[in-house]
C-alpha cells in the first residue's frame, strides 16, 4: 500500500469511527472526544518513544510506575513539556477500557495528572487546560456512568485500532494528517461556525506561500486569529526546508478552539518551546507585543465582526491604530485586524490576510484606512478568489498582501475568481491554480483579464478603491457575433421564407381551384 493509499484508508476509517461511536450525539458536540483521544494516543506514543530512545530492549508501557525516579521525570518534563507514567499511557488504558468500571474518572485523573506534571516548568502554560474540553462526566456521553464508560471505551478502542505504524518521522506525519482531516470534516459539517476555526488546506497553502515568498528564513510566523492553527501549520508543511527560527505564534479568542490549536501543534511534532498559542481577544488584549516584529504573518480573521472601536477612546492612541488616524467601524472590525497585523510585521516580511471584499470599496473610516495603507506604500497585492472556497460562507473573499519593503509604488491586483475546481459542497484551489497566482505575484507582470500593477496615482484618483474589479477588466465570455455574416444569413433566410410563401400560395390556389370545379 502506498503512502497516499495508507493516508486515504486511515482517513476513511477515522471518520467512520467518529460517526459510529458518537451515536445520537451531534458530531460537532462530540468532536472533542475523538480529537482528544487521538491527541492522547499521540502524546503517549511520542513520550514512550522519547523514553525508550531507540533501544528495542526497553518497553516503557511494560515498566512499573515505581521505577520512575524524580530525576527521570524532571529531565523528561524539561524536554517534552509533560510527563506520562507507564500506567497512564493510552495503550495501557485502552487495553482494559471495556472492563474498567471507573474508566471515566480514571481518564479524568490521568488528564489532570498530565497537565499538572508541567506545573512550575516553562511548559506550564502550553500544557495547562489541554484536556479541558474532554469532559468525561458529560451527559453527552450518556445518562449513567455505565453508558459514559461504554461510549468512552468505544472511542478508545476505535482510535487504538488505527494503524499508524511505528512511531517514526513518517508516521508522526500520519497523526497530524489524521487530526487535520478530522478537523476539516467537522468544519465542513458545522455550517457557519466551521469557517471560524479552520481554513481549508488548499487556501492555507496559498496564504502561506504569499507570506513566505522568497524568504529563505524567517524569525517566526504569527497568526493573530489562529483558530485551530491550520494556517500556521501549513507554513510548516510547505517550508520544512526553510528555517522558522523562533517558532509559531498565535492568539485565539475561543477557548475550545484555542485548545485544538495547541493540540494541533503537538500532533505536528512542534515541541512546546517552539510554539506559543495564547487565549484572548487580539484587538483589545493583544499578546506578543514583546515578541514582535514577525517576518511572516498569516490570518483569516472573522469577517465583519463587531468590536468596541470608538466606544473605547484609548484605542485611537494605540500604536496599532493611531498611525491611520481613525478606528475601524464598530460594526466591522476587519481593518482593525489588518492594522494590528501591519503593526506586528517586520521590515523584511509580508502579511497575507483573508478579507471581506466590502472593506476595499466602502467609504467613511474604511476609506481613510485604505488611504493610509496606500499612501504609505504598504499594499503589495489584492487578490480576489472564487466563491465558496471556505466553510460556512459562499462569498468570494479577497487576500490582502501587506509589505514594508516594496521597491516601487504600484499596487498589484489579481483576479483569481475563475481559478477553482467545483466539488460536491465547496470549490477548491488546485496546485496548478496556486502556481498561476504565485507566478504572477512573483513577476508582477500585467496579464489581460488576470493581473494588473496599477500606479499609485490611479489608485489615489479612484478614491483609494482597492477592489480588484476596478482595475482588472473581466473577460467578456459572450459569443462574438460577426454582423456581416449574420446579415447574410438573415438575407438568405428571408429569401427562403419568401420562396416558401410563394410555394404555399400556389398550392393553396390549386386546392381552391379543384374545389370550385367539384
Amino acid at each position: 500500500m502506498t503512502s497516499t493509499q495508507q493516508r486515504a484508508e486511515l482517513q476513511r476509517r477515522i471518520w467512520r469511527i467518529a460517526n459510529d461511536v458518537r451515536g445520537a450525539v451531534d458530531g460537532w458536540d462530540f468532536k472533542q472526544y475523538v480529537l482528544g483521544t487521538l491527541f492522547y494516543r499521540f502524546i503517549s506514543e511520542n513520550f514512550a518513544s522519547y523514553i525508550e530512545g531507540g533501544d528495542d530492549s526497553i518497553h516503557y508501557a511494560q515498566l512499573p510506575d515505581s521505577v520512575i525516579t524524580p530525576d527521570i521525570k524532571d529531565d523528561a518534563i524539561k524536554t517534552k513539556g509533560y510527563f506520562i507514567y507507564p500506567s497512564q499511557l493510552f495503550a495501557s488504558v485502552a487495553g482494559s477500557a471495556n472492563t474498567n468500571e471507573s474508566l471515566n474518572t480514571d481518564l479524568a485523573s490521568i488528564f489532570a495528572a498530565i497537565e499538572a506534571s508541567a506545573n512550575g516548568y516553562p511548559s506550564e502554560q502550553d500544557i495547562k487546560g489541554l484536556f479541558a474540553d474532554f469532559d468525561t462526566t458529560s451527559n453527552r456521553l450518556g445518562n449513567t456512568v455505565k453508558d459514559k464508560n461504554a461510549r468512552l471505551a468505544d472511542v478508545l478502542k476505535g482510535v487504538a485500532e488505527l494503524d499508524f505504524g511505528d512511531f517514526d518521522a513518517s508516521h508522526i506525519d500520519l497523526f497530524g494528517d489524521a487530526y487535520e482531516y478530522l478537523i476539516s470534516n467537522y468544519a465542513a459539517n458545522a455550517g457557519k461556525s466551521g469557517g471560524e476555526f479552520f481554513t481549508p488546506q488548499h487556501v492555507s497553502r496559498l496564504i502561506a506561500q504569499l507570506a513566505m515568498h522568497k524568504q529563505t528564513s524567517v524569525n517566526k510566523i504569527y497568526d493573530p486569529a489562529c483558530g485551530s492553527g491550520s494556517l500556521l501549520l501549513q507554513a510548516k508543511k510547505h517550508f520544512d526546508a526553510h528555517i522558522i527560527e523562533d517558532g509559531f505564534f498565535g492568539q485565539e479568542i475561543n477557548h475550545t478552539t484555542y485548545n485544538l490549536a495547541r493540540m494541533n501543534m503537538f500532533l505536528h511534532n512542534i515541541n512546546y518551546d517552539k510554539f506559543n498559542i495564547q487565549l484572548g481577544n487580539t484587538l483589545i488584549d493583544p499578546h506578543f507585543g514583546d515578541d514582535k516584529p514577525f517576518d511572516a504573518i498569516v490570518s483569516n480573521p472573522p469577517y465583519s465582526v463587531k468590536w468596541i472601536g470608538s466606544d473605547d477612546p484609548t484605542l485611537i492612541n494605540d500604536e496599532r491604530f493611531a498611525p491611520a488616524g481613525v478606528l475601524a467601524p464598530k460594526s466591522k472590525a476587519d481593518f482593525a485586524f489588518v492594522l494590528h497585523a501591519l503593526s506586528f510585521l517586520s521590515s523584511k516580511g509580508r502579511a497575507a490576510i483573508v478579507c471581506f471584499p466590502g472593506i476595499f470599496y466602502r467609504g467613511g473610516a474604511e476609506q481613510k484606512i485604505r488611504q493610509y495603507l496606500v499612501d504609505n506604500n504598504y499594499v503589495e497585492t489584492v487578490i480576489s478568489l472564487a466563491p465558496n472556497l471556505f466553510y460556512g460562507t459562499t462569498i468570494a473573499v479577497n487576500i490582502l498582501v501587506l509589505s514594508k519593503h516594496k521597491i516601487d509604488t504600484t499596487t498589484q491586483f489579481i483576479d483569481a475568481s475563475g481559478l477553482f475546481k467545483k466539488e460536491t459542497n465547496n470549490n477548491v484551489l488546485l496546485d496548478t491554480h496556486i502556481e498561476q497566482i504565485m507566478q504572477v505575484f512573483d513577476t508582477k507582470a500585467n496579464v489581460d483579464h488576470f493581473a494588473q500593477s496599477v500606479p499609485f496615482e490611479k489608485v489615489a484618483d479612484n478614491d483609494y478603491n482597492l477592489s480588484v474589479s476596478s482595475y482588472v477588466e473581466a473577460k467578456d465570455n459572450r459569443e462574438v457575433v460577426d454582423i456581416a455574416q449574420l446579415n447574410a444569413k438573415l438575407k438568405t433566410t428571408v429569401t427562403r421564407v419568401d420562396q416558401l410563401r410563394q410555394e404555399i400560395d400556389t398550392i393553396v390556389a390549386e386546392i381552391e381551384g379543384e374545389e370550385l370545379e367539384v
